[in-house]
């Protein structure tokens, strides 16, 4: 191997000696960024990588697994049994009670948020219960307490509704989200930080 010449920038670093060796790789990550790569010494290990990982921020796109319940229990959805959901943090693709769940989370990490409704679908609004004549309701329709229906409104959007109660004559319908007014609880783990 060949000597080092005198005047050499690696002659200078004999003052890391008795240095501590995360004080070292901190030198050499400001003195040395080609090669100690982005962000991390070279040679660091698994575990020093590991605590330099992103935290999920808004506006990052994270592919992450999810499980919902209801406060009883109850599943009302998971994307465990496929792929998991890719979303930009920040972009209200989903509700901001899940969106906050996983910010400040890591690549690997699992959490498990309960989000109130103001978060979620909101509140359970009375005025969108509205009572129509059965007649209105198609008879091929099996009409049942819980059953989903759509309708079209006047601007020709389509609008899922929800039987709240039936008899002889009428028909109340709910234009609530089905989890309008509940505590959802999701198990949440960040698969993939996509950036």
């Amino acid at each position: 191997m060949p000597a080092v010449p005198a005047d050499h920038p690696a002659k200078s670093l004999n003052w890391l000696n008795g240095t501590s060796q995360s004080r070292r790789n901190e030198m050499c990550r400001w003195l040395f960024p080609a090669i100690a790569g982005p962000g991390f010494p070279a040679g660091a290990t698994t575990k020093e990588r590991a605590s330099h990982m992103a935290e999920v921020k808004t506006g990052d796109t994270v592919r992450v697994h999810y499980e919902g319940s209801l406060e009883d229990g109850r599943k009302f959805d998971s994307s465990l049994d496929r792929e998991p959901i890719e979303l930009t943090v920040g972009s209200g693709q989903v509700i901001s009670g899940f969106e906050n769940a996983v910010v400040g989370m890591e690549e690997g990490d699992s959490r498990t948020v309960t989000v109130p409704p103001e978060e979620g679908y909101g509140p359970h609004d009375p005025n969108l219960l509205h009572k129509v004549d059965r007649e209105q309701v198609p008879d091929e329709i099996d009409l049942q307490v819980g059953a989903q229906l759509q309708a079209t409104d006047r601007q020709g959007q389509v609008i899922a509704l929800t039987v709240a109660d039936f008899d002889d004559s009428t028909v109340t319908l709910d234009a609530n989200h089905p989890l309008a007014g509940q505590d959802l609880t999701f198990d949440v783990k960040v698969v993939e930080i996509v950036k």
